[in-house]
């Protein structure tokens, strides 16, 4: 082997050593890069951004009426606040159903005024018949008791007229008076018990006088309560009063009134259009606290929980606003608010998060419902 070929086989060996070193190198430096690269993808931002909008809390709320009524007055204005139970309008069928409700008010009225002087009018002569009564039995007593009198009287003189007439017979039988004066004794007796039976008969018929007139007297008084009774029966106070209630309740149907406390946002109806089902009369809004809802997107809901900071910004206004994640949503859906973006995706499945606005931020965007947001919520911290 000549010096040449030694030389070429020793420079082909250091060549292929050099490049399997330089490959080793390569692949090192290639293992280290890809690993790089997966620790920068896999480490999130300490944001979760979402697009959102303004609304009420509470949300906005349509107030309707029935459809196909129309509408006949309104008694507020847009940008309007509005109480719990405020009237905020009136149907077209207001004033009839009022002249109804008023027609029932003055039959119950005039019922009642009915029913007061028949029983005025009955009671007076309930009261008659008890004062008759009582003027009649009064008497018939006193003459009673006065024949009673004179009954015990007679039987007494009776009595003492056959003690005379026993002690004169004992005298007659010793020959100590005549038969002359013994007939006059028995004569006597006689008498008396003629008059005792006539008082006796007297007071007999001025006692069954007295039951009689008693139980006609009474009867009067029981007629004159039960004339009462029917009078109050023929007066309806009952149905008239249920015909108000209905009258009342078919009024009330009339009247729109404000489900709660808050702001009139827009008037979807006026006087004298029909009402739509799917428009209302108008919508109403708690403004004096703003929400935000942000549409989170499904891969990064795990991420946000309530507590948690968010700024919210919109080129119309001229500084962010400042909130705190209240709840968030339990349901996932199709966005509602829409990108200005053309290529974002908008069938994607988001879930609502609601933001509560700090007072500082609330107070500035209180006129702002539906004003659609850029949100970003702190994760991290």
């Amino acid at each position: 082997m000549n010096q040449r070929l030694l030389w070429s086989i020793a420079g082909a060996g250091l060549l292929a050593g050099t490049g399997l070193a330089w490959l080793g190198l390569s692949q090192q430096a290639a293992t280290q890069s890809v690993s790089e690269n997966a620790t920068e993808e896999t480490r999130l931002p300490p944001r979760v951004g979402a697009l959102g909008r303004l609304e009420p809390e509470g949300e906005v709320v349509r107030v309707a009426g029935p459809p196909g009524e129309r509408l006949g007055e309104l008694l507020v204005a847009e940008g309007e606040r509005v109480r719990a139970g405020q009237v905020l309008a009136r149907l077209e069928s207001y004033r009839e159903r009022l002249a109804e409700r008023e027609y029932a008010a003055a039959q119950l009225q005039e019922a009642r005024a009915r029913l007061e002087a028949e029983t005025r009018f009955g009671q007076a002569q309930v009261e008659e018949a008890r004062t008759r009564l009582s003027r009649l039995d009064e008497p018939q007593q006193m003459q009673i008791r006065s024949q009673e009198a004179v009954v015990e009287r007679l039987r007494a003189e009776l009595a003492d007229a056959e003690a005379n007439l026993a002690r004169f017979q004992a005298l007659w039988q010793e020959g100590a008076i005549s038969q002359q004066e013994l007939d006059q004794k028995a004569l006597l007796v006689r008498q008396r018990q003629e008059d005792l039976r006539a008082a006796e008969a007297t007071l007999d018929q001025l006692r069954l006088a007295r039951e009689r007139d008693l139980r006609n007297a009474q009867a009067q008084v029981q007629a004159a309560e039960a004339g009462l009774r029917r009078a109050q029966a023929q007066v309806q106070l009952g149905s008239l009063a249920r015909n108000l209630e209905l009258a009342e309740a078919r009024l009330e149907r009339t009247l729109i009134r404000a489900p709660r406390a808050g702001q009139v946002l827009k008037i979807r109806t006026r006087p004298g259009e029909v009402i739509a089902a799917d428009t209302g009369i108008l919508e109403l809004g708690n403004t004096d606290q703003m929400m935000v809802v942000a549409e989170v997107y499904e891969t990064d809901i795990l991420r946000v929980r309530p507590g948690q900071r968010a700024t919210i910004s919109n080129r119309a206004l001229p500084e962010t606003l400042q909130g705190r994640v209240e709840r968030v949503g339990l349901q996932i859906g199709k966005k509602d608010v829409l990108n200005t973006d053309p290529a974002a995706d908008v069938d994607a499945r988001v879930v609502e998060v609601y933001i509560r606005l700090d007072p500082e931020s609330n107070a500035r965007v209180a006129g702002l419902t539906n004003l659609q947001v850029d949100v970003a919520i702190e994760v991290e911290g």
